[in-house]
C-alpha cells in the first residue's frame, strides 16, 4: 500500500519532531494512538530513511562481488576464488552453524583491505560506511600490552553488543600481525559452534582478519615457482595453506600465536595474497584513473609502475609495496 503524503508528514510530525511533547495529556494520548496506527500501516517507510538490520539494507549480491573481484582485484587468482566461494556459501545459508571466519595474509599492498571493502559492498547497502561493519586496527585500538586484560573485556562487550544489535554484523581486524598474543582468543566462544551464548547468536556474523604474517612464506613459494619457470596462476591453495597456518600459529610476534582459533580450526579459510608483478601494477594504475574519472592512459600507467621498487633487486620480479603507492605516484604523473 502506497502511503499518502499527508500520512507520512503527520507520522513524521508526531513521531520524529517532538510535537506530541507540546500537547496536553489527552491530546498526547490521541496523538500517540494516531502515530501507532500510522506506524502499523506504513512501518516500512522508516526502513528507507534510516539503516536497519533488515534485507532493505543487508542483502548479498553475488553478481556484484564476482564482477568486482574479476575486474578490480589483480593478480590474486587464489584469493578471488576462495572469497567468492566462502562468502556465497555462507550468505546463502539461512542457518549457518558458526560465523564465517576468514584470515587474509600477504605482503603490504596486495589487496587484503581492498577485498574486505568489496565484501562489505556486496552485502551492505552502505558498504564500509554501514553501521553494521566494524573495523578495528591493532595499533590504534589495542596499543598497550599492559592493558590486555582490559582490552579483552572491552572487545567481548563490544562484539556482543554489536551482534545483539544486528546478527548480520561484520568485524574486520586489521594488523593482526601487530596484535598482542592472546587478545583475540577472548572472542573465541563467539566464533565457535554455539547456537546461542547468553541469548545471543553469532552464527550469521562475519569475522575477517588481515595480517602481513605469513607473507614471507607466500613470497618464497611465488619465487620458487618463478625460478622454475612456472606461471603464478599454477600456484594453488594446497601449495600454501598448511605452511601458512603453521607459520602464523608458531610466530610469537603476531596475534594468532598459539591461538585457540587456529588450534580449534575455527578459521574457515587462510587466504593467501600473492606478491604483485609489474603488469598488475599497471592494471592498478589504470583502475585508479578510472576511479578518478580520468581517461585511462596506458603510457602513464606504465611509467607509474616502472617507478616503483621491486625485488629481487636485480630481476625486479615482485613489487615491494604492491599497489599501495599507486595513488600517490599517479598524482605525480597527472
Amino acid at each position: 500500500m502506497r502511503p499518502r503524503k499527508r500520512d507520512v508528514l503527520l507520522l513524521w510530525l508526531l513521531v520524529c519532531s517532538g510535537v506530541a511533547e507540546a500537547l496536553e495529556p489527552i491530546s498526547t494520548t490521541i496523538a500517540v494512538g494516531m502515530a501507532a496506527a500510522l506506524l502499523a500501516r506504513y512501518h516500512y517507510i522508516f526502513y528507507y530513511f534510516r539503516e536497519c538490520c533488515r534485507p532493505e539494507w543487508i542483502s548479498f549480491n553475488r553478481t556484484r562481488l564476482k564482477t568486482d573481484l574479476d575486474s578490480k582485484l589483480f593478480g590474486q587468482h587464489i584469493a578471488s576464488r576462495i572469497i567468492l566461494k566462502a562468502v556465497t556459501g555462507f550468505m546463502s545459508n539461512d542457518n549457518p552453524k558458526k560465523p564465517l571466519v576468514l584470515s587474509l595474509h600477504g605482503w603490504t599492498g596486495t589487496g587484503k583491505n581492498f577485498v574486505s571493502k568489496l565484501i562489505a559492498d556486496s552485502i551492505y547497502t552502505k558498504g564500509m560506511h554501514s553501521g553494521f561493519v566494524h573495523l578495528l586496527t591493532s595499533t590504534l585500538h589495542f596499543p598497550h600490552a599492559e592493558h590486555i586484560a582490559t582490552y579483552k573485556s572491552q572487545l567481548q562487550q563490544w562484539v556482543r553488543g554489536n551482534v545483539t544489535n544486528c546478527e548480520r554484523s561484520m568485524f574486520i581486524f586489521d594488523e593482526m600481525d601487530k596484535m598482542h598474543p592472546g587478545l583475540i582468543d577472548s572472542i573465541k566462544p563467539y566464533l565457535d559452534y554455539y547456537d546461542k551464548l547468553d541469548g545471543v547468536s553469532y552464527r550469521k556474523s562475519i569475522f575477517i582478519f588481515l595480517s602481513n604474517a605469513g607473507g614471507e612464506d607466500i613470497i618464497q613459494t611465488a619465487l620458487e615457482f618463478w625460478k622454475e619457470g612456472r606461471k603464478r596462476e599454477e600456484i594453488e591453495l594446497k601449495d600454501l595453506e598448511k605452511a601458512l597456518s603453521l607459520s602464523v600459529f608458531n610466530n610469537n610476534n603476531n596475534g594468532f600465536f598459539r591461538s585457540s582459533l587456529i588450534d580449534r580450526s575455527l578459521v574457515d579459510s587462510f587466504v593467501p595474497f600473492l606478491p604483485l608483478e609489474y603488469r598488475h601494477l599497471v592494471q592498478c594504475a589504470i583502475a585508479e584513473m578510472k576511479a578518478r574519472n580520468m581517461k585511462p592512459n596506458h603510457k602513464v600507467a606504465e611509467n607509474v609502475a616502472r617507478d616503483l621498487v621491486y625485488f629481487p633487486k636485480s630481476e625486479r620480479v615482485f613489487s615491494v609495496k604492491g599497489c599501495k603507492s599507486i595513488e600517490s605516484k599517479l598524482d605525480f604523473y597527472s
